[in-house]
């Protein structure tokens, strides 16, 4: 073997992976993220002066308002789910391609979307037209998130070859767990259903500010990434192993049972 071609083999795994940075798609995803939320503000609006005369008719007309606080409240929990969603996701993806590029961007497209549907919603909470379109907007949102977790990861696309595969499959479940919420809550709104007070519509609403409960509470995913940090401390305190940051992290696995 020529010394040339020796040279090669040895520095072969230093050789940075094709593909481009993905330091920009954070970037300006974080951007759009922030002017998706500040959007939503601008749907709590105060009232003309000439209507309000005293300040009772004031207090009157805030209360009436609680139907817009409640989406305005739901919709930044909502989009800040998708933000700490797709910041994860970014923390596993080491390089992009065309492909991710433009699926990013659909996915930006439905969460800058949200405030349409969000005002729809505060402003006629009891029609089911209104309903729907936000469940849909949800969950459409989410199943994209998905599809780049998938096409990411698929035979390690995108990510490090050493990746657990136990973690791809815990964040892909997670993810689904609203999609299939927001759709089931969408198929409830049809049905002529009476529960506890409620109608099917209310039932909906219900069941869409359940879904940011299930996502803010620890799941499988965190003990993942609790054994990881244990594992770098360990490894800190045991001295240099020699393995990359990328590989410290892998030496605890999460087992699909936890």
């Amino acid at each position: 073997m020529s010394e040339i071609s020796r040279q090669h083999e040895k520095g072969h795994h230093r050789v940075p992976p094709a593909g481009l940075p993905t330091q920009r798609i954070e970037a300006f995803s974080d951007g759009v993220f922030a002017i998706a939320l500040t959007l939503l503000i601008l749907e709590v609006k105060i009232p003309p002066l000439a209507s309000i005369a005293n300040d009772t008719a004031l207090q009157t007309f805030l209360i009436k308002q609680w139907p817009t606080y409640l989406s305005y409240v739901l919709s930044v929990i909502v989009i800040g789910i998708f933000w700490v969603a797709h910041h994860g996701l970014f923390h596993y993806i080491k390089r992009a391609d065309r492909k991710l590029l433009w699926l990013n961007i659909l996915y930006l497209l439905c969460v800058t979307f949200i405030p349409f549907p969000a005002a729809l919603l505060g402003e006629f909470s009891v029609y089911q037209t209104s309903v729907v379109l936000y469940g849909a907007t949800l969950a459409i949102t989410g199943i994209l998130l998905n599809l780049m977790l998938w096409y990411a990861t698929s035979g390690h696309r995108l990510v490090e070859p050493d990746i657990d595969p136990s973690l791809i499959r815990v964040a892909m479940i997670r993810n689904l767990i609203g999609p299939v919420i927001y759709s089931l809550a969408i198929a409830i709104s049809f049905l002529p259903l009476h529960f506890f007070g409620l109608n099917s519509v209310q039932l909906c609403f219900a069941l869409y500010a359940l879904v940011p409960v299930l996502y803010i509470l620890p799941g499988r995913i965190d003990t993942y990434w609790r054994q990881a940090r244990d594992a770098n401390e360990v490894s800190s305190v045991d001295g240099d192993t020699g393995l990359s940051g990328v590989e410290v992290p892998l030496l605890r696995r999460i087992s699909p049972e936890e």
